[in-house]
């Protein structure tokens, strides 16, 4: 492997036999894995599959996670994807979410959460029932954070641009699991990128294990007695994996490590914690479970959320677009939007930094509302009341995709959501044969 420092390799020559390092030398500038995961929520595998340009393999990590050719190209064009049917993620990553094992009604919070891979992996796991909070402490990354969370149409989520220690101050005890995905020195990103193998040093290796420190104490307090703490990194160090976990459990006698029984990787910290290595068919990771003792409280069903007379004119609109009330009832309106909550019982809000929370409904606009672009990403073709179904091979899709208005059966009226394949993928205003895109502008192209 070229560009490593000696600190770095004397690390992996502990960690491999004398084979298995050699092995790992040799495969360092090898094509690296590639890897999609399929969003349950919106489609199963087999429509996946039957959308896709190229071959699917299952990986080891998750059941919805497949390996994709190597030499794909354009990804993030095809309409599948526009539509959030997948999400393109190296394979080892889903792993940590697998270990977490959320089940459904859980509130979960993904402290470290952007890009959004691991929290989307999460909504599909909760599929609609319980709370996902996904943190991301910088407010650019949180933005593309919730840019995820609305195409892969997740409604009980609330996405946060805000300090982890401020965070689980204020929401302590009240998750039943915890990921801490923690920002870490990137050893398993060397084979995708040759930045970070330039910019690799042990100083920063062991500056990283003490911010990781931090932040895994913070999520300890927002985590309920009996509760679930997944700590991960995409990195091989002994420092960053298993010495910020012997470091934390020597300060934290009500938690313990717990067997993260998982069939893929190799084992570490007695056999209970996971790492990846690329011979494991992912590009690296690292996973320990952590129990806190206590014994688990039920979840309260009572929530909070506030009604206005503007959500009048909110219901009479919904029932205008859906079948049914399928995202719930609890409306809030802040200044201009109006939101639908998730349904599981929500914290206070005020002073998280927090950017969305559940489904932007709409807008209000003069006396008027109109729906906004997240509404019809979380909705399904038996929801809704007014669509078009394109067939992949529509040339419209292109037009609609690129913001342009796109002729429609001439009895379609008011808003109508646009389908690919099945799939929500937008919507506009059908007036006379024609939709009049509302597709956002930073999406068209």
């Amino acid at each position: 492997m070229t560009n490593l420092p000696e600190d770095f390799l004397s690390e992996m020559k502990e960690l491999l036999s004398e084979s298995e390092f050699e092995s790992y030398i040799n495969s360092a500038d090898d094509n690296y894995f590639r890897g999609i995961r399929i969003n349950t929520l919106k489609c199963s595998a087999e429509t996946a599959k039957s959308q896709l340009p190229f071959q699917l393999t299952q990986t080891p990590f998750c059941s919805e996670g497949f390996y994709i050719p190597f030499d794909t190209e354009g990804l993030g064009i095809l309409p599948i994807h526009r539509a959030g049917g997948f999400y393109a993620q190296e394979p080892s990553a889903m792993s940590a979410a697998a270990i977490l094992n959320v089940e459904k009604g859980d509130r979960v919070l993904d402290l470290c959460a952007a890009p959004g891979g691991k929290s989307t992996q999460i909504a599909q796991s909760l599929g609609g029932s319980g709370l996902l909070w996904s943190n991301e402490i910088v407010k650019s990354r949180a933005n593309i954070l919730l840019s995820n969370i609305e195409r892969m149409g997740i409604t009980n989520a609330v996405v946060s641009s805000c300090h982890p220690d401020r965070l689980c101050r204020a929401l302590g005890g009240f998750f039943d699991k915890i990921l801490v995905d923690a920002p870490c020195s990137g050893e398993g990103m060397f084979r995708r990128d040759k930045k970070a193998r330039e910019e690799w040093t042990a100083e920063h290796s062991r500056s990283c294990a003490d911010r990781q420190l931090a932040i895994l104490n913070s999520a300890a307090a927002a985590l309920k007695d009996g509760g679930t703490l997944v700590y991960s990194t995409c990195t091989f160090s002994r420092c960053e994996n298993e010495g910020v976990i012997e470091r934390f459990l020597d300060a934290h006698k009500d938690f313990y490590i717990d067997d993260c029984k998982a069939d893929f990787g190799r084992r570490t910290l007695d056999g209970k914690a996971v790492r990846i290595f690329p011979m494991d068919g992912g590009e690296g990771h690292f996973a320990a479970k952590l129990k806190k003792l206590g014994e688990r409280i039920p979840n309260s069903d009572s929530f909070c959320g506030v009604k206005t007379p503007e959500t009048t004119a909110a219901f009479k609109l919904y029932d205008e677009l859906f079948k049914t009330r399928c995202f719930g009832e609890r409306f809030e309106i802040i200044g201009d939007k109006i939101l639908l909550l998730p349904e599981a019982e929500t914290p206070a809000l005020h002073g998280l930094g927090v950017i969305r929370a559940g489904v932007l409904f709409g807008e209000i606009k003069k006396n008027r509302i109109e729906p906004c672009h997240a509404l019809y990403m979380a909705s399904k073709k038996d929801q809704l009341r007014s669509y078009i179904d394109l067939d992949l091979d529509d040339e419209r899709i292109s037009s609609f995709f690129r913001g342009e208005e796109i002729s429609i059966e001439s009895e379609l009226s008011g808003f109508t959501a646009v389908l690919c394949g099945g799939l929500t993928a937008g919507f506009g205003k059908a007036v006379g044969g024609v939709l009049k895109n509302r597709l956002p502008k930073g999406l068209r192209g």
